[in-house]
């Protein structure tokens, strides 16, 4: 059995897109589809990727690889920091003492990210890079090792992505994702878009929450007092104009000006790394070169899990409720994520599909196996991959650059943490403006429709979760077309699905059931 599905890619199936593509190019003022031959020297790879013939360039998907990379790249430190640590002192115990080392989670999250974004490229051929989900992973460190060990969570994250595998196998994925009403999918697309643009706000330092007063206000006190705040301003509106004037790379231009920018002024003001007693510091990571440039990596996490043993520790009901939720998280998410991705690249058919579809949905389940096999946590398709899709990327090439970057981290950790997390935000910011262009595929003069549409956009960055915006959507749609007589346009699978995340949002009074 392969994994490779055969969603037809012949020339029937793929009109539309090149149709979409030669329109796209002969905007940009280069060969569209049926233009020159690429050199030789990348016909194998124009061949494969399908480079050409959905509108790109190898240089281009070179560049989008990169970019994506760049903006995708703190997580090789970020993922350290939430999991591990030096000492047990600043490190999250789990419930027998034990705790993860930093070092040697971000050798395997850089390990797991780049052999999964390039197997995902490979076989999928897909733009979408591939790393430690945020959601799962700070799940895993806040709640899930306070009843199990480290071994033994990452064993129900594996037990997690070999359930998302069997979906994506058997088609119960696709058929879940081919039930999503069209304006329900063009939803989840702008929700998104506003939900990475909201990071990318919170992560600049450009919206801060409140001791009191509002939830969230413009930067101190409504003032903008933090320099790197200052430089996530002009480079959002350095790549602003880059992208508005269709220079070619804007976005890669953009980080690589906006980061010396950053270097240069750290050297003459040596801002230093926020914290509790430098509020207005860098926010993750400084701008500077320290330390040895090459490390060996440490891989001694890999294959440090324990499949069942959570299920012996606190009983077979209370670590099945983990799994779902898990498993909830990590579907949903991804579906989310891959939608938005796809309508991005200009890759998704009428109906929200996209080519190889059903390989996507394994390799990224696989890839939840593959992250906690490793010990770095359930691995997933990254939104932050829109940046390269906005940099023109439209195939897997990007991603298996993207991945070798991510491989290569593992030995060039100081070159991974030069970019300042405020240089990525601004990136991300522009990316989520380019997504809010979906809206204008959902009927807002229908308030059937409007009101789930917009419940979905809002609950994402409001509640700082895909799972969650798709979860409101799904729910308010279906109770709202069986209500106003539609409910034949509901489609079995949202019945169920909706039933699902009722149970989804009701897990916390559920687990304290169980608990008693």
């Amino acid at each position: 059995m392969t994994i490779l599905d055969k969603t037809p890619e012949g020339p029937n199936a793929a009109r539309p897109l090149e149709q979409k593509s030669r329109g796209t190019e002969k905007s940009r003022g280069t060969e569209g589809t049926h233009g020159p031959r690429p050199p030789a020297s990348n016909a194998f790879l124009d061949r494969f990727f399908q480079v050409t013939r959905r509108g790109s360039t190898v240089a281009r998907e070179v560049r989008g690889g990169l970019v994506t990379f760049f903006t995708m790249a703190y997580i090789v430190i970020l993922n350290p920091l939430i999991l591990g640590g030096f000492s047990p002192d600043n490190a999250p115990v789990d419930v027998a003492g034990g705790w993860l080392s930093a070092a040697q989670v971000g050798a395997v999250t850089g390990l797991t990210a780049g052999v999964m974004t390039i197997l995902f490229g490979i076989i999928a051929n897909l733009p979408f890079g591939l790393a430690a989900g945020l959601g799962i992973n700070s799940f895993l460190a806040v709640a899930v090792i306070h009843e199990v060990t480290w071994p033994e969570a990452m064993g129900l994250v594996v037990i997690n992505g070999i359930l998302i595998v069997l979906f994506g196998v058997t088609g119960a994925r696709t058929a879940i994702f081919k039930a999503v009403p069209r304006e329900l999918k063009a939803a989840i697309t702008v929700g998104i878009g506003l939900f990475i643009a909201f990071i990318g706000f919170v992560d600049s330092g450009f919206v801060r929450g409140t001791t009191a007063g509002p939830p969230v206000q413009l930067g101190t006190n409504g003032s903008i007092t933090s320099v790197p705040t200052l430089v996530f301003i002009v480079g959002l509106l350095a790549m602003g104009v880059l992208v508005a004037r269709k220079v070619q790379g804007g976005l890669l231009i953009g980080i690589v000006a906006t980061t010396v920018l950053a270097a240069v002024v750290e050297a003459g003001m040596k801002i230093g790394p926020g914290g509790p007693t430098n509020p207005g510091g860098w926010h993750l990571n400084t701008p500077v070169l320290s330390g040895r440039l090459v490390s060996a990596p440490d891989l001694s996490l890999v294959g440090q899990f324990d499949m069942f043993g959570a299920f012996g520790r606190i009983g077979g009901l209370a670590a099945t409720m983990l799994v779902f939720t898990l498993v909830f998280t990590n579907f949903f998410d991804a579906m989310g994520t891959m939608t938005g991705l796809a309508k991005s690249a200009g890759v998704a058919h009428k109906d929200g599909t996209f080519p190889r579809l059903k390989s996507a949905f394994i390799v990224e389940g696989l890839g939840a196996v593959a992250g906690g096999a490793t010990s770095g946590s359930s691995n997933t398709v990254y939104i932050d991959s829109a940046a390269g899709i906005g940099e023109g990327a439209r195939t897997g090439l990007a991603s298996v650059v993207t991945g070798v970057l991510f491989l290569g981290s593992m030995f060039l950790t100081p070159l991974t943490s030069v970019v300042p997390l405020e240089v990525a935000a601004a990136a991300l910011v522009v990316v989520g403006a380019m997504m809010m262009a979906q809206i204008r595929e959902i009927k807002f003069s229908k308030f059937s429709v409007a009101l789930p549409a917009f419940l979905t956009i809002v609950t994402m960055p409001l509640s700082y979760s895909i799972a969650n915006g798709i979860g409101v959507g799904f729910i308010s749609w279906a109770v709202i077309s069986a209500c106003s007589g539609k409910i034949r346009k509901v489609h079995p699978l949202m019945w169920v699905v909706t039933v699902g995340f009722l149970v989804y949002f009701a897990r916390g009074p559920i687990n304290a059931l169980l608990g008693a």
